[in-house]
């Protein structure tokens, strides 16, 4: 499989120049033979699309797998994405495709319709998604406490630089080989749930359209600094802010309390996973799958117990980017700190990795 998915994104690559003008050649009757292609190419990937003269103008030629388009005066890839994919937001995948960042008029374009390379394998580099961890924004100078503006520089260094920030969701069809993602990939995800996400990182990622995720734990909730029922309401209606679960009482789920017998701690830890679950659904009308653990930390009774209330995606602190293979039950995820410059934040973003020669 590794050695099918590398060749892929080289063989469109290389291959592109050659099948457009396979495709403006237009040998209707006869298809011709397809063009040369890299070595060890992969069955049933098409390197031909039949040019078709009653396709919509712009478009060359299609199949089942992909659209050969010509972009026109004013085309971007998102308007082309709009037309042909129906969403602008996927306009990443006509520009991880085809290496490009902008359309360019004349310049033939493929618009992939089914994933091309679904695990992110190339022929020296694998694709890996880093989870960023934050807790707090603003107040007291910490390590766990990161300045408003400090947050809203690396914000905006990532929509500069062309990162895309997905929903923490959005890794499992990824996990599971069905769904390619953004080259440069990011999930945001923000824990304990202090009111600070309500007043200084909602604005920012508003500000972007970056969706996170907030891991609340629910003893918390209404607390001291902490968010209130009415603002969680807000946020998950807000369309950006995924709440989830981060146990109930935020105990370090792997360390027994004194006199805490077999049966009694699996007792707690089936509350810790299963209370803020069905508090959460009921107070937000919202569906909860996903947790992190508290200090990062998880045992065999734990991961049991996530599987009985059928979480599907579960987060350590445990630092480095998640590969197509990673374990969803212990995904990666890397602390940003207060103290981190914004050249240490951008060498936290590992989103690939070489081959092992």
């Amino acid at each position: 499989m590794t050695r099918q998915a590398g060749s892929i994104r080289n063989r469109f690559s290389s291959g592109i120049s050659a099948l457009v003008a396979g495709l403006l050649l237009g040998a209707c009757a006869a298809p011709p033979q397809a063009p040369p292609a890299a070595p060890r190419q992969a069955p049933g990937i098409p390197v031909y699309v039949k040019p078709d003269n009653t396709l919509k103008p712009g478009i060359l030629g299609r199949n089942e797998r992909m659209i050969v388009y010509q972009p026109g005066p004013g085309d971007t890839l998102k308007s082309i994405a709009r037309q042909l994919l129906g969403s602008e937001e996927l306009d990443w995948k006509i520009a991880d495709t085809n290496g490009v960042s902008r359309a360019q008029p004349g310049q033939p374009l493929i618009v992939p319709l089914q994933p091309l390379n679904a695990v992110g394998v190339g022929s020296e580099r694998y694709q890996t998604v880093p989870i960023l961890c934050y807790h707090r924004f603003g107040g007291a100078a910490g390590k766990m406490s990161i300045a408003p503006d400090q947050f809203a520089a690396q914000m905006d260094w990532l929509a500069r630089n062309d990162y895309r920030v997905i929903r923490l969701s959005q890794l499992t069809a990824f996990l599971q080989g069905r769904e390619a993602l953004p080259q440069r990939s990011v999930v945001i995800t923000i824990d304990d749930g202090y009111e600070s996400v309500y007043r200084h990182a909602l604005p920012v990622l508003r500000k972007y359209n970056f969706p996170a995720t907030l891991f609340a734990y629910t003893d918390f909730i209404g607390a001291g600094d902490a968010l209130s029922w009415s603002q969680l309401q807000e946020l998950a209606k807000s369309n950006l802010i995924d709440i989830q679960a981060h146990s109930k009482s935020h105990r370090n789920l792997i360390e027994r309390l004194a006199g805490e017998d077999d049966t009694r701690y699996r007792q707690a830890i089936d509350a810790e996973t299963r209370v803020p679950r069905e508090l959460l659904e009921k107070r937000l009308g919202i569906e909860v799958r996903h947790f992190a653990y508290p200090y990062g930390d998880a045992n065999e009774t734990v991961l049991e117990s996530l599987t009985r209330h059928q979480y599907q995606l579960a987060v350590t602190v445990n630092p480095g980017g998640n590969g197509f293979f990673a374990q969803p039950m212990m995904l990666r995820r890397t602390m940003i700190f207060g103290d981190y410059d914004l050249d240490t934040f951008k060498a936290k973003l590992q989103t690939s990795r070489p081959l092992a020669p």
